[in-house]
C-alpha cells in the first residue's frame, strides 16, 4: 500500500538516496549464506540486516563458548553451550523485521560433497574462519557459478577481507568527479537552434542577467571559434583568455559600472567543466573490444546485451558520442529558460534511448526482458560501466600476483607484509591444526614455526630475501594475539565487507576487487590486486 511504501521510504531515506528504489527493491530481494558465525561476521550480517537485506542463513555447527560470548554482541553469556547459528539469528532478526532469517547446523565439508547446488541460490555468500582446503573448495565451487564470494575476519589488530568475483559488472559506478554532459563543443541540432534564436543584445537587464550560463559559453565560444580558425580553447593559456572575454560579457551602465549579473560569472567559472570534448572512456573502449559484447546470444546476460546495443550505437552515429545523459545541472535562470533548456536535453536523451532501443530489438527488449528504466538507466551512466573480474583463490594460491612482491619488495613495512603473515598463518593451521600463540607455553616455538612458513612461502614466491629484511615484530604480534578477535577491529571490518556486498548485491559503486587489509596497530589500510 501508498502508506506502506511511506514507512519504507522514511525507515531507508538516508540509503535510498545512495543507491535509489531500484537498488532497495535489488537488496530486498538478495538471499545471503553466512558461513560460521563470528564477532566480524555477525557484524557483518548486523550491517545487512539493517538496511533491508531480503533474507539470510547462518551455517554453523558449533556452540557457543565463553571466548565467543565475551567478543560477540550476537551471542549472549547466558546461551554457552547452545547452537552458534540459533543464537546469532535470534537476535540478529530482532534488527529488522523486514528481514527473514534462518540457520543450519549442517557441516561445510559434507554440504559441499552432497549438496553443492546448496549454494546456488544465494546472490553472495560470506565466509569466515575457513581452513585453507575448505576455503579453496568452496570458492571453486562458487567461482564455476559466478557467485560471489567475500571472505572476512579480523586476527588480532588486523582485519582481512577478499573478495572473489568471476565477472561484476557495474552500471551506477556513481564516479565523484564526472562532468556534466552538455556538449557544448559538439552540440546537436536542437541545441544550436535554440540557442542562435537568443539575441543577448535585445535583451533588457532582468533577461540578460538571467540568462543560463551554457547559453553564455557557447554564444562565447562561437565568436572565439570565428577568431581561431574553427578551434575551441584547448589549454590554460586559452581557457584563461576566454574567461576574461566570457566577463567581458557582462554589460555597463549608465555610471560606466558593470551590472551584478551572476550568470556570467558562473558561465566563467564553468569554463573547464562544460567545455568537455565528447569521447569514449579507456574502460568502455575495454568493454566493446571484450568478447562478451563482440559475441551476443540469448544466454548473454542484460548488461552484455545493451553494451553490444551501446557498440552499435557508437559505431553507426558519431564514433565519439555516447548517448546524452539528458540532465542539466542547476544554474543562475530564470525558470522559463531553464525548462526550455531541460527539455531540450531530455528530449534528445529519449531519442538517444530510443535509438539504442532499436539495436538491441533482438535480444529480449521486445519480450519484456529488459525494462525501459533498465535501459534508461544504462544510457545516463554509458560514460561509467565497469566490469570487475578478480582472479580464483585457485590462481592466487598458486602464483602471487606481480603488483603484491612489487609492494614487498619496493616498501619495507608495507601493510602488505600482513597479507604475507595471514597466508603464513594459514599454513600454520594446516601443518599443527591450531593457531600460532593460543597456548601461552608455546609462544617461542611458536614464533620459530611462523618463521619458518615465512621462509617457504617467500621463497616459493621467488623472494627468498623478504623474511631477513622483514621486522621480527611482525611475527611476535601475531603470535602474542593468538587468533583473538578484538571487537572494535571486528566492527570495522564488519562495516567495510557489509559495504562491499551491498556494492556486489546492487551493482552500484564499484567494489574493491582481490585482498583489503586493515592494520588496526596504525589505523592504516591498503587494497592488494592478488
Amino acid at each position: 500500500s501508498i502508506a506502506k511504501m511511506g514507512e519504507k521510504e522514511k525507515k531507508y531515506d538516508r540509503q535510498l538516496r545512495l543507491w535509489g528504489d531500484h537498488g532497495q527493491q535489488v537488496l530486498e530481494r538478495a538471499r545471503i549464506c553466512l558461513i560460521n558465525v563470528t564477532a566480524t561476521s555477525t557484524e557483518i550480517l548486523k550491517n545487512l540486516i539493517l538496511p533491508g537485506v531480503g533474507s539470510f542463513l547462518i551455517l554453523d555447527g558449533g556452540r557457543i563458548s565463553g571466548e565467543d560470548a565475551g567478543n560477540n554482541f550476537f551471542l549472549d553469556p547466558s546461551a554457552i553451550g547452545q547452537l552458534k547459528a540459533k543464537v546469532a539469528t535470534e537476535l540478529l532478526l530482532e534488527l529488522n523485521p523486514d528481514v527473514k532469517g534462518d540457520y543450519t547446523e549442517e557441516d561445510l565439508n559434507q554440504l559441499l560433497d552432497r549438496n553443492p547446488q546448496f549454494f546456488q541460490c544465494f546472490t553472495v555468500i560470506i565466509a569466515s574462519s575457513l581452513d585453507v582446503v575448505t576455503h579453496k573448495k568452496l570458492a571453486a565451487l562458487l567461482w564455476k557459478h559466478n557467485i560471489p564470494l567475500v571472505t572476512c575476519y579480523s586476527y588480532g589488530f588486523i582485519g582481512y577481507m577478499r573478495i572473489i568475483v568471476r565477472e561484476h559488472c557495474v552500471v551506477e559506478s556513481h564516479p565523484d568527479n564526472a562532468h556534466e554532459d552538455l556538449r557544448l563543443l559538439d552540440p546537436f541540432p536542437e541545441l544550436v537552434e535554440y540557442i542562435d534564436s537568443i539575441d543577448l543584445e535585445k535583451m533588457d537587464k532582468k533577461q540578460h542577467s538571467h540568462v543560463p550560463y551554457l547559453v553564455i559559453l557557447y554564444k562565447f565560444l562561437q565568436a572565439w571559434k570565428n577568431e581561431h580558425g574553427g578551434q575551441a580553447p584547448k589549454n590554460w593559456k586559452e581557457k584563461k583568455l576566454f574567461k576574461e572575454k566570457v566577463l567581458q560579457g557582462v554589460r555597463i551602465n549608465e555610471h560606466g559600472m558593470q551590472e551584478d549579473e551572476e550568470n556570467f560569472e558562473e558561465a566563467s567559472k564553468q569554463v573547464n567543466t562544460a567545455l568537455v570534448e565528447s569521447k569514449i572512456p579507456e574502460n568502455l573502449q575495454q568493454i566493446f573490444n571484450d568478447a562478451k559484447c563482440c559475441n551476443i546470444s540469448e544466454n548473454s546476460t542484460n548488461f552484455w546485451i545493451l553494451a553490444n546495443g551501446l557498440k552499435q550505437f557508437v559505431q553507426n552515429n558519431d564514433k565519439s558520442s555516447l548517448p546524452l545523459r539528458g540532465s542539466l545541472p542547476d544554474m543562475f535562470s530564470d525558470s522559463e529558460s531553464y525548462v526550455k533548456l531541460q527539455n531540450i536535453y531530455k528530449t534528445k536523451a529519449k531519442q538517444d534511448i530510443d535509438l539504442l532501443t532499436s539495436y538491441i530489438r533482438d535480444f529480449g527488449a521486445v519480450n519484456g526482458r529488459l525494462s525501459d528504466q533498465e535501459i534508461k538507466r544504462f544510457c545516463r551512466n554509458a560514460s561509467f560501466l565497469q566490469v570487475v573480474r578478480s582472479r580464483s583463490l585457485s590462481e592466487e594460491y598458486e602464483n602471487a600476483s606481480q603488483s603484491i612482491l612489487d609492494g614487498l619488495i619496493s616498501e619495507g613495512d608495507s601493510d602488505a607484509i600482513w597479507y604475507v603473515m595471514l597466508r603464513c598463518v594459514e599454513q600454520f593451521y594446516t601443518n599443527f591444526s591450531r593457531y600460532p600463540g593460543v597456548k601461552a607455553d608455546d609462544i617461542d616455538i611458536d614464533v620459530t614455526r611462523l618463521k619458518n612458513c615465512v621462509q617457504e612461502l617467500t621463497r616459493s614466491w621467488g623472494v627468498p630475501g623478504l623474511v631477513e629484511a622483514m621486522s621480527d615484530d611482525y611475527v611476535q604480534e601475531i603470535c602474542r594475539v593468538g587468533a583473538a578477535e578484538i571487537h572494535s577491529v571486528a566492527s570495522y571490518m564488519g562495516g567495510v565487507a557489509a559495504q562491499e556486498v551491498i556494492k556486489l548485491i546492487t551493482a552500484q559503486y564499484v567494489p574493491i576487487v582481490g585482498v583489503y587489509i586493515y592494520n588496526g596497530l596504525k589505523s592504516t589500510s591498503v587494497s592488494l590486486n592478488v
